[in-house]
């Protein structure tokens, strides 16, 4: 993976050098969403679970702009959202897990491996020259700090999952957003049911920190949360509308599809006319809930003449949920087929993502992208599309920009690698959960397991469900994967576990033949 060394100063507030004529730009972040939870085919072909969800506005967004049909995130959420906000690798910034309270690891034990002592408090901000140091955390600039000072008004929506209860990462604010509606520590909602207060009791006190803060003028009215955050951010839109003094940054990051999977009436029982069982006639409901969001937001651009100036990116933070039969209907592992497992996994179902972008004038209608790229090229690739061209920040940025890719100006990404590490161990079980890390490049990835010392090799143009690990067929692939993997994660200063019995680390993955 290529390095691209920023250098630090103490003139962080210095205003970065700025184009003019700049776009409006929304990242519309789903939660948990599947590559395969959509109407769209992202694949070279239909599939049932293509069929089986209406996602009439993403199909919109296809017509209008580019289907990006391999890109990568992490295959939790706060890896993914770290790496979108800084612009780093999850090795480097090292939140390899899920966040919530501070000073404290989410990851459960495991009998024979002791986890890394990872930035379980989360990213935090140095932009504002604030030099106190937050402990097990990651100090960056976001890219929302810039477009912030370089003149946009930046809005967040949702959910944030960037920093734990009590740091300065769990608020919005502090990394660079001027609103913030419903966004905090927490990285999935309590319930989406506006009946049972979205997590609150009827003194107005949380129950549970997974409840959704900032919406009390929807409590007890039967608004869906999903709804409740569209509404409050074309208010937010509105009120921007007013003023039109800058072009504006919008991350609308929707809780939905993240469990608990609850029903959402305006779709649920269509989906159970279709033949679907309760279960997965809720989840296909959030999915379309979500998807009625885009519409609106979409319209509004349009209502208000802003669409020709707009950039729109849809994305999903990993892959979906594919481990439990208390949300979803067995056999497990199958949720986001033809891909292999889902959410927790560095097999594709865990890491592929739907991704689509919009730009009239920029991006050519009805276009695909075939070729990979990853979720912290979201950093140089924002700041490009707003016109930053020049900006200092503390770390280094490992994403590339993938705007030669949109322009189609560039053909491939042939012979970049791309690398995840999870010396974590999640909550749930299945194939490629926990303990792991992998690198993709060209046609290749090998996923090597820390605790077993097992390496899986898969042709993936070839073989997308990797079906088929060709690890003993391929011993020069995967020694030369191997090094190229442990050079990369030590070049980060990746973390790895240790081995509890004797207190040394597990081996790096060239280190095991």
């Amino acid at each position: 993976m290529k390095k691209q060394l920023v250098l630090f100063s103490a003139s962080l507030a210095t205003i970065p050098t700025i184009a003019t004529n700049r776009p409006n730009i929304v990242l519309f972040m789903v939660d948990d969403m599947g590559w395969q939870d959509t109407s769209v085919p992202f694949w070279t072909e239909r599939t049932p679970l293509n069929d089986r969800y209406e996602t009439p506005n993403m199909e919109r967004l296809a017509r209008e702009g580019m289907v990006f049909t391999q890109a990568y995130a992490s295959a939790i959420s706060s890896p993914s959202r770290c790496s979108l906000m800084t612009g780093a690798n999850a090795a480097r910034h090292r939140v390899t897990n899920w966040t919530l309270r501070k000073d404290e690891s989410t990851d459960l034990d495991d009998a024979e491996l002791a986890t890394p002592d990872w930035n379980v408090n989360g990213i935090y901000s140095v932009g504002n020259g604030d030099t106190q140091r937050v402990e097990r955390a990651f100090p960056c600039r976001t890219f929302v700090e810039i477009l912030r000072e370089s003149g946009y008004h930046t809005i967040h929506s949702g959910k944030a999952h960037w920093g734990a209860i009590g740091t300065p990462g769990e608020r919005p604010e502090n990394l660079g957003f001027d609103v913030n509606i419903a966004g905090h520590a927490a990285g999935g909602p309590a319930t989406y049911l506006s009946e049972k207060n979205f997590g609150y009791n009827a003194d107005g006190q949380p129950t549970t920190p997974m409840a959704t803060p900032h919406l009390e003028k929807y409590w007890g009215s039967g608004t869906f949360l999903t709804e409740a955050l569209t509404q409050e951010t074309l208010a937010a839109l509105d009120r921007w509308k007013s003023t039109e003094e800058s072009p504006f940054y919008l991350y609308l990051s929707h809780y939905a599809v993240h469990v608990p999977i609850d029903r959402d009436p305006r779709f649920f029982q269509k989906y159970l006319d279709k033949g679907l069982s309760a279960k997965e006639a809720a989840y296909a409901s959030l999915v379309e809930g979500m998807d009625k969001s885009l519409g609106d937001l979409l319209n509004w651009l349009d209502r208000n003449g802003e669409a020709a100036n707009t950039v729109v990116i849809f994305m999903s933070d990993n892959g979906g949920y594919a481990t439990g039969n208390y949300w979803r209907d067995e056999p497990l592992f199958t949720q986001n087929a033809p891909l292999r497992c889902g959410k927790g996994s560095l097999l594709e179902g865990g890491i592929r993502e739907p991704m689509m972008v919009r730009w009239p004038g920029h991006v050519r209608p009805q276009s695909r992208c075939n070729h990979y790229l990853v979720i912290e090229d979201f950093f140089p690739t924002i700041l490009e599309m707003g016109g930053v061209e020049k900006y200092r920040v503390p770390q280094t940025i490992d994403g590339r920009s993938f705007m030669t890719l949109l322009t189609e100006k560039r053909k491939s990404s042939k012979g970049r690698s791309l690398v995840w590490n999870y010396p974590n161990v999640w909550g749930n079980e299945g194939p490629a959960i926990s303990l792991n890390c992998a690198i993709r490049r060209d046609q290749w990835k090998l996923i090597y397991d820390y605790k077993t010392g097992e390496k899986q090799l898969y042709d993936i143009e070839n073989d997308i469900g990797e079906s088929r690990n060709l690890a003993a067929e391929q011993p020069k692939i995967v020694r030369r994967l191997s090094r190229e993997l442990g050079r990369e994660l030590r070049r980060m200063d990746a973390q790895r576990p240790t081995v509890k019995a004797t207190g040394k680390p597990c081996a790096w993955p060239d280190e095991v033949f």
